[in-house]
């Protein structure tokens, strides 16, 4: 069956006043399944309250749009209550409770990238949430509740009958939210708007890398993610992962090209993409990006805590490592074609800015 790695639009799961909830189905992006990853995105209104929920997947949290406030609840830990805002990223290992608040007039957006390998389903999310109409209060019987929580049937009645929302409810403005708690950012939040540049090439592009040094709980879930900008008309190089690693990217601003070239040299993929799209490259396939004229920007999840990739143009290209001999050999070319391809991209590293 040919490979099909077209990018994908989500679809709306539920959804209410307080706002909607949305994921890309293994069904129209085979490689969700295939690769074990889950995607979905998450948009709240104004007072909007996704109720508090775990889940069976590991999951990097981007925030596209707006700001608000997150609940994190680690196992036998204290509430960390984190003001959010567009650009923040927060890794979340599974089991690790969460609540997400809007008190802004502007919608809140966050993407949810992560693994499924340990999931219920290959390709999904599974959120199990403590309250509302599918919460587990409803799953457990009146005397099993009184029990456990030394309760009389009255109150269990209300405790499990009175939230009849599913997943995202609106909260009347008057009541007053959590308000977040300075220093409980630290260590759970990197800014990928203003954290420092691990690649910045001018005219090209730069890119703010998550990993084990800056965001220390990707390494309980098991994977790192990149924010990309490059400016307009820029190319990214063409490249791949050498560790194994499946590269999911979720297109976040900006639109242009892309290409994807697999095994036996065959180009699996040749299309426009523009903000919203989601399309994942398999181990070991051949990358690159050309932007419009408007730039492109992509919030990417690597199948492994600390990525590495080869680049194939570029300064830092494998090509230039190869001995002339190897390359001209291999190219079956003249001595002086070899030499004009070694000599050019010698300053440039990964983003190539638009010719002259």
């Amino acid at each position: 069956m040919e490979l099909d790695l077209s990018p994908k639009l989500p679809k709306k799961v539920y959804g209410g006043d307080g706002g909607s909830y949305f994921a890309w189905c293994p069904e129209e992006l085979p490689m969700l399944r295939d690769g074990n990853i889950g995607a979905a995105k998450l948009a709240l209104e104004k007072y909007g309250l996704a109720l508090p929920r775990y889940s069976d997947s590991s999951k990097v949290a981007y925030v596209l749009q707006g700001s608000g406030t997150a609940g994190i609840v680690l196992p036998e830990k204290e509430e960390k209550v984190i003001e959010i805002k567009k650009g923040d990223s927060i890794a979340i290992p599974f089991g690790v409770v969460t609540w997400w608040f809007n008190n802004e007039d502007t919608e809140l957006v966050v993407l949810f990238l992560g693994e499924t390998h340990k999931g219920h389903k290959a390709g999904q999310f599974t959120d199990f949430y403590l309250t509302g109409s599918n919460g587990i209060f409803t799953g457990f019987s009146t005397e099993f509740v009184g029990r456990a929580w030394d309760l009389d049937d009255t109150t269990v009645k209300k405790l499990v009958g009175s939230q009849t929302g599913n997943g995202i409810v609106k909260v009347d403005g008057s009541l007053k939210m959590p308000s977040p708690r300075k220093g409980d950012r630290a260590g759970f939040v990197l800014n990928c708007l203003e954290a420092p540049l691990d690649v910045d090439i001018k005219d090209g592009g730069r890119v703010v890398v998550l990993n084990t040094k800056n965001l220390p709980l990707v390494g309980e879930v098991g994977f790192g993610a990149d924010l990309v900008r490059i400016d307009g008309h820029s190319m990214c190089s063409p490249g791949f992962s050498c560790d194994s690693a499946l590269q999911v990217t979720y297109i976040v601003g900006g639109s242009g090209r892309v290409q994807v070239v697999g095994a036996d040299g065959k180009r699996v993929l040749e299309t426009h993409v523009k903000a919203g799209a989601l399309f994942i490259v398999p181990r070991f396939f051949v990358v690159s990006k050309i932007a419009d004229s408007d730039g492109l920007s992509w919030f990417s999840i690597v199948t492994t805590p600390d990525p590495i990739f080869t680049h194939l143009a570029g300064k830092t290209s494998v090509w230039k490592a190869l001995s002339p001999e190897v390359l001209q050999a291999a190219f079956k070319v003249a001595p002086e074609v070899e030499t004009a391809f070694r000599s050019k991209r010698t300053s440039d590293a990964i983003f190539f800015p638009p010719p002259n």
